[in-house]
């Protein structure tokens, strides 16, 4: 009656494996946004703030919030390329992410704002391969 799901996903031939698939892909933005970003990143890739001290105590690079949101979004690259399989989108991943919390940190979206952003992204991922079956 149930059949596994394995990880990268297979195509996407129905409603139901669109569902799995957006499904995952929710779940590793919830753990690449939250318990994978920690402190150091959450406040550290924005450039407005005060940076984060680093671990040897020694200055931060210039431009480290370069550096810590280009970290957090290859985090979220990667959970989407693994779940879907898919470099294309793991690569539009990093640009989109990248781009939609530097409007966060500029303070023209809200975090729900922000988070929704995330979520259409994902959905938008899924109903390109829909679409393609």
């Amino acid at each position: 009656m149930f059949e596994p799901l394995t990880i990268p996903f297979g195509p996407v031939t129905g409603l139901g494996s669109a569902f799995a698939l957006l499904f995952a892909l929710l779940i590793g933005h919830a753990l690449a946004d939250f318990p994978l970003q920690g402190d150091f990143l959450s406040k550290g890739k924005n450039r407005n703030g005060t940076p984060p001290q680093l671990a040897d105590g020694k200055a931060n690079p210039k431009d480290l919030w370069v550096y810590l949101m280009s970290a957090h979004c290859l985090i979220h690259a990667g959970f989407v390329w693994i779940i879907s399989g898919y470099l294309v989108f793991a690569l539009a991943e990093f640009v989109l992410h990248w781009a939609i919390d530097a409007l966060k940190c500029e303070g023209r979206t809200s975090f729900a704002t922000d988070q929704w952003l995330h979520i259409l992204t994902k959905v938008a991922f899924v109903v390109i391969l829909f679409l393609e079956s």
